[in-house]
């Protein structure tokens, strides 16, 4: 079979794959595959030690913001690349200047993809999901590919032909790689304007906590509804169509999805309401923490010991919460303490309120305060209540050093705490007796 029966089989695609093939054939092409394979391999060599000296270099940097070594260890990956693109470049000026251009034609184009695939290297970095970044990265490597080898337009061409088609709607293969990356670059860019329009928001002290979170997951929602209509509608994509699927979904949310919609509707109501918003100190039963964040489902609790709770909304609105920090920071601990009935008991509420405001986190401008509460068996009780400002600090440890203060404070006036005693009176008329076994073992 002949070239031009083969070019009539596979049509004018086959055909201009065949005529490339033919054309790598000749002797300078190979001449050039050989030169670029080489170099290829120089890069590998090169950009190996190159990113272990770079890798040594980048564990020393310390304050460096991380966006800084990110990019740094983006570049440190494709360190071969960036070699082998280098060297290309080097050999066709070289070549272009010592031979004739037609003999460092392909040696141009590779450079130029080459350099392409850095260039999409760097840029995905811009995606922080990472399936997204694969699928950009690879679609991107293949778009550049084929643009160099002026092959994009019949790749499109075939693709179109890859279809399937239901009444008048037509879906080919085509379509569904424009609408993923149309939608994936509006994704992206919607990411970027909400990352820094949050960061603004975050940064404005005159609007309160639980507006700012509302404001930032409205426009969130926003922006990333905008960028999958507009990926729709930009690939022919009728949107009214639609309505049916949003009226199938309205049932399925009435029918199977009831808690998560309760859970995105307490939220909204938290942040309308602002009973909770991030930084306040809670209580929710057992746990016990300040808030991070407030998401759309949950809101994230992070307590004294490091864990992270995530707490349904539903839990926060239906629940009963203490919030020590809901209208002001002012927290009131108590400690309770007995003396001894041979101290005397005005001293001793003196000398506690005055342990009391040794401590640091100890309020002044509010004095603690000090009460008998009762005549126990062995001890006169009492009460000690004092104030602190910061309970995300902690309030076991603010307790233990007043307990320590007071303890020291005690030792230094010399009253004493009473603790239980018990005596062992030996009745008359009975005698004492060792007991084998304890004698076994002595």
């Amino acid at each position: 079979m002949d070239p031009t029966q083969i070019t009539s089989l596979l049509g004018d695609t086959g055909g201009h794959v065949l005529s490339f093939l033919e054309g790598l054939l000749r002797r300078w092409n190979l001449y050039q595959i050989g030169i670029s394979l080489v170099a290829f391999a120089i890069a590998l060599f090169v950009g190996r030690n190159l990113r272990v000296r770079m890798r040594d270099w980048m564990r020393g940097l310390e304050g460096r913001p991380k966006w800084q070594l990110r990019w740094l260890l983006a570049i440190e990956k494709r360190l071969i690349l960036i070699v082998w693109a280098v060297l290309l470049w080097g050999i066709f000026l070289v070549m272009h200047e010592v031979t004739w251009p037609s003999r460092s034609y392909l040696i141009a184009i590779l450079a130029r993809i080459v350099t392409a695939w850095v260039a999409v290297e760097l840029v995905v970095q811009l995606v922080k999901n990472r399936a997204l970044r694969r699928l950009m990265r690879w679609g991107l490597w293949a778009y550049v590919t084929l643009y160099f080898f002026g092959a994009v337009e019949e790749t499109s061409d075939f693709l179109d032909t890859i279809a399937i088609t239901f009444g008048s709607f037509r879906l080919s293969a085509l379509s569904v790689l424009k609408a993923l990356v149309v939608t994936g670059l509006l994704f992206t860019f919607a990411r970027l304007i909400s990352s820094q329009t949050s960061t603004q928001i975050r940064r404005n002290e005159d609007i309160s906590p639980s507006m700012r979170e509302l404001i930032i997951k409205g426009v969130q929602l926003s922006l990333y509804g905008a960028a999958f209509f507009i990926g729709l509608k930009a690939v022919g994509f009728d949107l009214t169509g639609l309505a049916v699927l949003s009226g199938a979904i309205g049932v399925g949310l009435g029918f199977g999805l009831q808690k998560v919609v309760s859970n995105l509707v307490s939220g909204v109501i938290i942040l309308l309401d602002k009973s909770i918003k991030p930084g306040d100190v809670i209580s929710l039963g057992e746990t016990f923490g300040w808030i991070n964040t407030l998401g759309a489902r949950y809101a994230s609790i992070t307590t004294r010991d490091g864990k992270e709770y995530l707490i349904p909304n539903e839990d926060l609105i239906t629940g009963q919460v203490v919030n020590w920090s809901h209208t002001n920071d002012f927290v009131r601990l108590d400690l309770y303490f007995g003396t001894s009935y041979g101290d005397d008991p005005h001293a001793v509420r003196k000398i506690a309120v005055e342990a009391a405001q040794r401590v640091d986190r100890v309020l002044t401008h509010k004095p603690p305060v000090c009460h008998i509460v009762g005549f126990g068996d062995s001890s006169v009780d009492y009460i000690l209540r004092f104030w602190i400002t910061d309970p995300t600090g902690g309030l076991t440890n603010v307790r233990g050093n007043v307990y320590l203060a007071l303890w020291d404070a005690f030792k230094t006036n010399g009253i004493s705490i009473p603790f239980p005693q018990r005596e062992v009176r030996v009745l008359e008329g009975s005698t004492l007796t060792t007991n084998p076994t304890a004698k076994a073992f002595d």
